[in-house]
């Protein structure tokens, strides 16, 4: 009974109204006079603070101010990174051809390359100094017995992931501390970034590992078509769990600093091509 007792009374004073009046200080004539109670009061308030979040949604959906929300890119932005990356590509193909047409050219002069073996000067562009020299004994030797050891060396086979037409998204902002190094078994690129920075997936693809291990802390693994598989650890926590699907330049983590390996703020982004550790910095862009 007691606890029926303020419960009526706490509702009682809850919607308790009070007059709020505004009176001629010459005549006293009251002329507007208002009731309101604190459940009034506190749903006017919130009515407030709802019309306030609608219009800052909308001010962020349809304006501009979207391209700074993290993890956000247009498809403007988007396709200016691509063009961009295939321009520095397209040029970086040119000068390589220009260097090996100069180193060419030189050797032809200086004497090392015979002029009989150069078919046409366009083939300068794309032909090596030393396929256009003539071998020595001792170096067919070496090439037979060699090519005659490693013939049935599976091993040997190194095996690139085939990414012409594919879009691969840079996993988060920041700047490449780390860089892969197979030899070192570091198999992945370190991206210095602030921290709860979003971590976009790579590609379209299945989560397919999301968990956390003291030395990398939380990671999270994405299977991709192609063969493709993209590992992105020390993140500070996770947006996604195994079995979702997730689109590519989506957010499914935040950078972070977790693990025993971590030694600040980055990303630890790895990328597999059927079961071999492939270098990321070849396709993406950082």
């Amino acid at each position: 009974m007691p606890k029926k007792r303020r419960s009526k009374a706490f509702w009682k004073n809850f919607k308790f109204k009070y007059k709020l009046t505004i009176v001629n200080e010459n005549t006293l004539e009251e002329i507007v006079g208002l009731r309101v109670s604190k459940l009034n009061g506190l749903s006017v308030l919130l009515c407030v603070l709802a019309v306030l979040f609608l219009i800052a949604a909308c001010i962020i959906t349809f304006t501009p101010l979207r391209n700074y929300l993290p993890g956000y890119m247009n498809s403007e932005v988007r396709s200016q990174i691509v063009g961009n990356a295939l321009r520095v590509d397209s040029l970086q193909a040119v000068l390589n051809r220009q260097n090996l047409y100069i180193m060419n050219i030189q050797d032809i002069f200086s004497g090392k390359v015979p002029i009989d073996s150069v078919q046409t000067l366009d083939s300068l562009t794309a032909v090596r100094e030393d396929t256009l020299m003539e071998r020595t004994k001792r170096e067919e030797e070496f090439r037979r017995q060699y090519e005659e050891n490693e013939k049935y060396n599976l091993t040997s086979i190194t095996s690139q992931p085939d990414v012409t037409g594919l879009i691969l998204y840079r996993p988060t902002r920041g700047m490449v501390s780390g860089h892969f190094n197979a030899e070192k078994k570091h198999f992945g690129t370190d991206i210095a970034a602030n921290p709860n920075e979003s971590v976009l997936a790579t590609m379209d693809g299945t989560v397919i590992l999301s968990t956390y291990t003291a030395e990398t802390g939380y990671l999270i693994g994405v299977q991709h078509n192609q063969d493709l598989i993209s590992i992105y650890k020390h993140c500070g926590s996770l947006l996604k769990k195994e079995g979702e699907r997730v689109k590519g330049g989506e957010a499914i983590a935040l950078v972070g600093n977790s693990g025993t390996l971590s030694t600040g703020p980055h990303l630890h982004f790895e990328l597999w091509y059927k079961g071999h550790p492939v270098n990321p910095e070849k396709y993406i862009v950082f």
